[in-house]
């Protein structure tokens, strides 16, 4: 498991690598950056850590950030892609101004530089299927201790003239062959010890209409040959990448040597970060949302920012985690429990304080008189001196959590049980006088008795109580529906599942608890869908879209235990 960096230096490799830059003088002492998503699903966490990557990059040096699109696949892409994309790299801070930018904007220059290749003698195109180019670029075997790729195979069309690959380029483009019978593929070295830079497809035939094109194409850019010249047509100076794309480099630059490219991008990798007991890929995401294992792309125990937002989590606590775990030229692992620290490091300053009962037990007050109220004060949040106080009713009838009860408490449990006496947060100190039961021996209700002297404060005789619960008045109190959720996983590498299971196995049946019989102040009733709150001794909630007039439901985004803190300190 990687150990987040506790203390992030000013400047990281790449940062450093920005600045050797600017103090050269290339670029025109410019910093471009940009972060180039495919719009083919939602994007998640990992995505944010590149977005804030960049875009952060661009902001300390006085530069610019675009998004743009590299729309080049339009069987997976969606206009619903494109929006979500857009509203979640926004709601995490990234401000890409008036640079928004397609890899559909450059169809026409690309194709046109694909001409120039052709006429160069540098691009051909080839008859063989998708399968028979795998098998004549070939793939790395196993030699001991090594991995060793046999030399590839020329493609049997890889010498056709100039004219006939001009000629057949056009007929694609106009429409006359059927998909995956062509593909235009640059002529560049099938002895090439990189599999990338064995003649690669540049373009293939699908007739597919595109969600901003329409049906003006039918040939499509491939991905290797959209990203590094869409960077370059966008001036973009510092192209950050993770290290997947390490290896399509050498091909990027064959690209830029031989194009009249107006600038020319330095592409920098970065290792990509997990995160333990789920998957950051759109591959596993899309199988999740597809077989309804989850509620869609914004199901708050998906790892997308979407999911994440709608769980309450805050775009301040994920620039906090992305700037703490920090910059590494390595890939691993973080701890679910610290993105966890930072969001309840950032909801422990933001949340209001309520109170809410998800598992009631009725109390009656016997001793305070019926059809009675009062307003109690209590603090809205402590950590915020300036947030105040709001109203709580209080009354004969109250809910306390069923946990805070024990008939025949072991020792040591130093809440509510019969004979003793607690303090009701923000009220009185109460003494449980009776349990009532139904007929099978369930407790209904406890009668209890309360001491109006210790309204808000200690007991004038100078007694002690060793707990203090919260509560919600029966009267007042709005009906609610709680959603707890925990890991999606039940493993920290659900990609590693142990032996004879699949990832899928591992999903964790408990991830998700509905609870609708519970209860919470009335202070709540005109809260806006994402507000966040902390429930006093139960955790950090947010008000989920759901909600109705009638009924609002909460989604609960942390729990108040902070299991990374705590195994910190005792490091420490």
């Amino acid at each position: 498991m990687m150990e987040p960096t506790r203390d992030v230096e000013t400047r990281d490799f790449i940062r450093r690598f920005v600045a050797e830059d600017l103090a050269a003088g290339k670029n025109e002492c410019r910093v471009h950056t940009r972060w180039p998503p495919e719009p083919n699903g939602y994007i998640h966490i990992g995505h944010g850590m590149s977005i804030l990557l960049s875009y952060s990059i661009a902001q300390e040096f006085g530069g610019k950030f675009n998004l743009r699109f590299d729309d080049t696949n339009p069987v997976a892409e969606e206009t619903e892609f494109v929006e979500a994309i857009q509203r979640d790299v926004a709601w995490l801070g990234a401000n890409w101004e008036d640079r928004l930018f397609f890899a559909s904007g450059y169809f026409e220059q690309l194709y046109q530089w694909a001409e120039h290749l052709i006429r160069e003698g540098k691009a051909y195109v080839c008859d063989l299927t998708a399968e028979q180019i795998s098998e004549y670029r070939g793939t790395a075997v196993r030699d001991g201790d090594r991995m060793v790729t046999p030399p590839g195979n020329d493609s049997p069309f890889r010498n056709r003239s100039v004219e006939e690959n001009l000629d057949l380029f056009h007929r694609m483009r106009a429409g006359e062959f059927p998909d995956g019978s062509k593909t235009l593929r640059a002529k560049i070295d099938m002895m090439h010890p990189n599999l990338n830079m064995r003649d690669p497809v540049l373009y293939r035939i699908l007739h597919v209409d595109h969600h901003r094109t329409g049906s003006t194409w039918c040939i499509y850019p491939t991905y290797d040959w959209t990203h590094g010249q869409s960077d370059a047509i966008e001036g973009i100076t510092h192209s950050l990448c993770t290290l997947e794309f390490e290896n399509h480099r050498p091909l990027y630059d064959w690209f830029l040597d031989n194009l009249p490219v107006p600038h020319r991008p330095r592409q920098i990798e970065f290792g990509a970060v997990g995160i333990s007991y789920t998957v950051m890929s759109k591959r596993y995401l899309k199988q999740l949302v597809a077989g309804h294992y989850v509620s869609g792309w914004d199901d708050p125990r998906l790892p997308t920012v979407a999911g994440l937002r709608r769980r309450g989590v805050t775009p301040e606590a994920i620039q906090a985690f992305v700037k703490g775990i920090g910059v590494t030229k390595s890939e691993g692992m973080i701890e679910m429990a610290y993105l966890e620290h930072h969001i309840r490091q950032d909801l422990n300053k933001a949340s209001a304080r309520v109170m809410a009962v998800l598992n009631p037990l009725k109390v009656v007050i016997t001793n305070y008189d019926e059809g009675t109220s009062e307003a109690l004060e209590a603090v809205n949040n402590p950590e915020d001196p300036s947030a105040g106080v709001r109203s709580v009713p209080f009354s004969r009838e109250l809910y306390i959590e069923r946990e805070d009860f024990m008939e025949d408490p072991p020792k040591k449990f130093y809440r509510l049980s019969p004979g003793s006496e607690v303090r009701l947060r923000y009220a009185y100190f109460i003494r449980c006088e009776d349990v009532i039961k139904d007929e099978d021996g369930n407790i209904l209700e406890l009668h209890c008795t309360y001491d109006p002297a210790t309204r808000g404060g200690d007991a004038p005789d100078g007694r002690k109580v060793k707990a203090t619960l919260h509560w919600v008045s029966a009267p007042d109190a709005l009906q609610i529906e709680t959603r707890l959720y925990d890991h999606l996983f039940s493993v920290e590498n659900p990609l590693s599942p142990p032996d004879g299971k699949t990832w899928l196995d591992t999903l964790n049946p408990e991830s998700l608890e509905v609870r609708s019989n519970c209860w919470i102040e009335p202070s709540v009733a005109d809260a806006a869908i994402g507000s966040r709150f902390q429930f006093e001794r139960l955790g950090y909630f947010c008000l989920d879209a759901d909600s109705t007039p009638e009924k609002l439901v909460f989604n609960r985004t942390a729990t108040l235990r902070d299991s990374w803190l705590k195994a910190q300190q005792k490091a420490d």
